[in-house]
């Protein structure tokens, strides 16, 4: 089964990432704790967002989202501005977000899906039938545990991959990948949904991560699903349209996406978190594919191959 070629380099960057960046509940800190809650009256005062329709062409020229009057697209300025509003700091890669036009996000229960581009090349798809998903989740679910001894060192509270909200299933004919976890954290009452599409270009893969309260999936599951179908990679940037004689390959394939090999290659383990906010209070849940995973997973793929 073809993970990471580059092994040593992605395990080296993912554990970079983690030991400078561990991923937080926004609401384990003391200062989200010291924070009072959001009155009615000072919601409804809260900004309006500036928002598209239609067909929206991503700020990189790479792909356009086809929403029609369903959704809603937010800019990169103002998703930024959305993520402030939630308490979070700007992301500077993010090709925008999208909501559904009948959700709130400044509301309590409101989501979003934010976009991100990676240009890491051309990922081959040819192991899709053969990877074990079940087995990758247990190594996930190691992975993270191993690193919650690094966030209680760093005054959070322990996360819990409990498993898939929605195992994870590739479209071979669009180039889709897709998926959802359900986590938990210590002391937390709400379990969170991790939603994650990943869409597969020329040299690269268009990213569309939500979260939510686990309590409202189905609502997600049918507003994401549609999703699915919405971008489309413009002329040049295709996944038929690879040639292998000029293009990249990727360094990872379809497992690797799953596991988080995208956020590894970027470095942007502290930065693409998932945002939810429920029960009046935002809370940031990390990328669960981290560096004891990382480095699990490629020393037993070495063995087998040895």
């Amino acid at each position: 089964m073809r993970l990471v070629n580059n092994l040593a380099n992605i395990t080296a960057a993912w554990m970079l990432c983690a030991a400078f960046t561990v991923p937080v509940f926004a609401q384990d800190s003391p200062e989200a704790e010291s924070q009072p809650e959001t009155a009615p009256a000072e919601q409804a005062s809260l900004p309006e967002l500036k928002y598209s329709t239609g067909d929206i062409v991503l700020p990189n020229k790479v792909a356009t989202l086809h929403l029609g009057e369903k959704y809603h697209y937010l800019d990169p300025a103002e998703s930024n501005r959305l993520l402030q509003l939630w308490g979070n700091p700007p992301d500077e890669v993010t090709q925008g977000a999208i909501l559904p036009a009948d959700v709130n996000p400044l509301a309590e229960g409101g989501w979003a899906v934010f976009l991100t581009y990676t240009d890491d090349g051309h990922i081959d798809d040819s192991d899709a039938n053969e990877i074990d998903y079940d087995d990758l989740l247990k190594d996930m679910k190691e992975g993270i545990e191993d690193s919650n001894e690094a966030r209680k060192k760093a005054g959070y509270a322990e996360m819990h991959l409990l498993k898939w909200a929605e195992p994870p299933r590739y479209d071979a004919a669009g180039k889709r990948l897709y998926w959802a976890k359900e986590i938990s954290s210590a002391g937390g009452d709400v379990h969170s949904l991790n939603y994650d599409v990943r869409v597969l270009g020329r040299e690269g893969v268009l990213s569309m991560e939500a979260v939510a309260p686990m309590d409202i999936i189905e609502q997600v599951r049918t507003d994401m699903r549609p999703l699915l179908e919405v971008a489309e990679f413009n002329e040049g940037y295709r996944y038929a349209e690879f040639n292998s004689k000029t293009d990249r390959m990727a360094e990872y394939g379809l497992g690797a996406l799953v596991a988080g090999g995208v956020a590894a290659k970027l470095g942007l383990f502290g930065k693409l978190f998932a945002i939810l906010l429920a029960l009046k209070k935002v809370i940031i849940v990390g990328l669960i594919a981290i560096g004891g995973y990382i480095a699990k997973l490629f020393g037993k793929k070495k063995d087998e191959a040895a």
